[in-house]
């Protein structure tokens, strides 16, 4: 089991830069392929992009390919998720979850909310 705990949201402008963290509290965050996800008010939540356990493959969902990157420091139980070029519809609560290979995240943190104003 691990105990995820994002932050690093907050308010930027339009075109301005943020870099959220997860950290696992608990646990060691090396066992399991992270996600980053993100939920916008009256919207399903979406996913970001994710990064394999080594850190080696990352994937990105189209619409932040090119702005946002993933990557990981499994020596501080830590995956980071650097967001350039921020847009307004970039506005949402940005969770983090872990899946241990089975195919499904199974923890999730309590999210971290970034607003990018126009």
């Amino acid at each position: 089991q691990v105990q995820l705990v994002e932050s690093g949201g907050g308010l930027v402008q339009a075109g301005g830069s943020l870099r959220l963290s997860c950290v696992a509290s608990a646990g060691t965050l090396d066992l399991y392929t992270v996600g980053w996800f993100r939920q916008a008010p009256g919207k399903e939540r979406e996913f970001v992009g994710a990064v394999s356990r080594s850190g080696d493959n990352t994937l990105t969902t189209h619409s932040v390919k090119g702005r946002f990157t993933i990557s990981r420091e499994n020596a501080k139980d830590t995956v980071y998720l650097q967001m350039n070029n921020l847009k307004p519809d970039d506005t949402a609560v940005y969770y983090c979850a872990a899946d241990r290979g089975e195919g499904a995240y199974e923890y999730w943190g309590q999210g971290t909310q970034v607003t990018v104003s126009s």
